[in-house]
């Protein structure tokens, strides 16, 4: 062999190395990204889902030592005094300890006294023969139920006749019911509503409940055409709740799945969204009552939104995540986009519970960007506790948030192209870079708020309620979900009883005629008779 031969030979060696180094580079970047993907999948399928992965990092995102301690008082020192005979006694500061024992039963409840007496043979004095007096009673209370009593409302409508002839026959009339010559009583139905979207009760479970208390002829197909109905009913007060809650300064939006089974072009395992749009203030000003609306849609489109949110008032304020069709809508609609860090903050904690425990340090670089996040949050707290308005919050924000925010920046542009794109560290930095804009901006105002966590919460009562009846059966069962869910939710959050709301306001609702008829059944407005 000579030197030419080998020198090929070598160089062709050397390329195959360096092919072969680059091969084993790419294949140990897959094994990576699907090692993180399936400790991902595994944490979202066996670890707790709270966000909060320990004490330490609590203490280490909030500051909570050093902010407390710096209002705290000084740990008094025990003072040790001699006692005559030569031992010593400690004077413990004073201090309010809780009452011991069990917490008392709501005194509104009604109460049912049973009297526990003497016989009168036992009610003789074995000193002197006197008869004993009664002089007090030793109390005590027990918490009971009385299970749903099902019965059966007889209307009779008396007819009455002109004894002399035969042309004044007369019959009295029926009050207007919601559902016509309907079998349920606006009781009922109110009950089996807020059972099924309050308690998560599917209405097949309903109907083995409602025979066991007697209502053994009732069927799960009569309670769902009966839900349906009602639901189409309340429309007039669905469309005042949304006038009122797009007038609002702030909006906040987000969606979530949910399965149609008879939908027309679609088939049963595809997939449909429920819309939810909530206000903390509604009205003009944002002082009005807060409003939760639910909507359904056969999709997630830009088509579907743009009917949610037509009649936004240019300037308002849209809080969401970071989905693309709320772009286009803050864009149409000329509205401020927020943008939230509760999601923003999600990422990184995805991508710092992906390593192993014991490299989950707070000089990655992930715990860093939470860390700084939980700075944010905590001036939020802080401001909450002390009940700060408006200007005095956008004043504090510029002061302790915009600073932190510049800390943030600076980490994103230092790291943005030094972390693999598809490892979800990656992504989450990505993810941060797009929305920056629009995370950034909430510091020039102290009505906006910081993340849309209030309307993640609208949604969880939907989702815990989806686990249990799992689907819509039709278009028509999903839009009255969406009403029923509205007005309970709205009530939730505005402190009227939701069971009391429907009762009543499914008798007074065939007897509104006009605007200002629909508006006195807001759940703000109603007068509920409490029996």
């Amino acid at each position: 062999m000579n030197l030419t031969s080998a020198t090929e030979e070598i160089a062709a060696l050397q390329k195959a190395l360096a092919s072969a180094k680059s091969e084993l580079i790419l294949v140990r970047t897959e094994r990576d990204l699907l090692k993180e993907r399936l400790n991902k999948f595994m944490r979202k399928i066996f670890a707790a889902k709270s966000e909060v992965s320990s004490q330490s990092q609590k203490d280490m995102f909030f500051n909570e030592a050093e902010g407390l301690g710096a209002q705290a008082q000084p740990a008094q020192q025990e003072e040790v005094q001699p006692d005559t005979d030569g031992a010593t006694t400690i004077d413990v500061p004073a201090h309010q300890r809780a009452k011991r024992g069990r917490k008392p039963l709501d005194p509104a409840l009604p109460r049912h006294v049973v009297r526990h007496e003497l016989p009168q043979s036992e009610r003789i004095c074995p000193h002197d023969g006197s008869v004993l007096k009664e002089i007090g009673v030793e109390a005590s209370e027990q918490l009971d139920i009385i299970p749903q009593q099902v019965r059966v409302i007889r209307h009779e409508r008396v007819k009455y006749a002109c004894p002399c002839c035969d042309g004044a026959l007369r019959l009295a009339a029926k009050p207007a019911q919601v559902i016509p010559k309907g079998l349920l009583s606006e009781g009922l139905l109110a009950w089996v509503i807020t059972s099924k979207y309050c308690d998560g009760l599917p209405l097949y479970r309903q109907a083995v409940l409602l025979g066991r208390f007697g209502g053994s002829d009732l069927s799960r197909n009569t309670l769902a055409a009966s839900v349906v109905r009602v639901g189409e009913a309340v429309q007039p007060i669905i469309n005042l709740l949304r006038d009122h809650l797009l007038e609002a300064p702030v909006t906040h939006g987000d969606e979530t799945q949910i399965q149609v089974l008879k939908e027309p072009g679609k088939s049963a395992q595809s997939k449909s969204y429920m819309w939810v749009q909530m206000t903390q203030g509604s009205g003009a000003d944002g002082t009005g009552p807060p409003i939760r609306l639910f909507a359904y849609a056969a999709s997630r489109s830009t088509a579907a939104a743009q009917i949610l949110y037509a009649g936004m008032r240019p300037g308002a304020v849209l809080m969401t995540d970071g989905y693309a069709v709320y772009d286009q809508i803050a864009s149409a609609h000329q509205l401020v986009h927020l943008g939230c860090w509760a999601h923003c903050r999600r990422d990184f904690n995805d991508a710092l519970q992906a390593l192993p425990k014991n490299v989950r340090t707070a000089d990655k670089l992930a715990a860093q960007f939470m860390a700084l996040i939980g700075q944010l949050y905590a001036l939020e707290a802080k401001a909450r506790e002390r009940g700060l308005s408006p200007n005095d919050l956008l004043e504090q924000r510029q002061l302790h948030s915009v600073p932190v925010l510049g800390k943030i920046e600076a980490l994103l542009l230092a790291n943005l192209h030094a972390v693999l794109p598809g490892s979800l560290l990656g992504k989450a930095l990505h993810y941060l870079s797009s929305q920056w804009s629009k995370l950034a901006l909430y510091v020039t105002n102290g009505t906006y708020p910081i993340d849309n966590n209030a309307c993640e919460n609208s949604i969880r009562p939907f989702v815990v309620g989806r686990k249990n009846w799992l689907f819509s059966d039709t278009v028509a069962g999903a839009n009255a979900s969406a009403n029923l869910y509205s007005l309970l939710q709205t009530c939730a959050v505005n402190g009227v009883d939701g069971y009391q709301y429907l009762r009543d306001l499914l008798v007074a609702l065939p007897k509104a005629q006009s605007a200002d008829d629909y508006e006195a059944l807001l759940p703000w407005n109603i007068d509920l008779k409490v029996d």
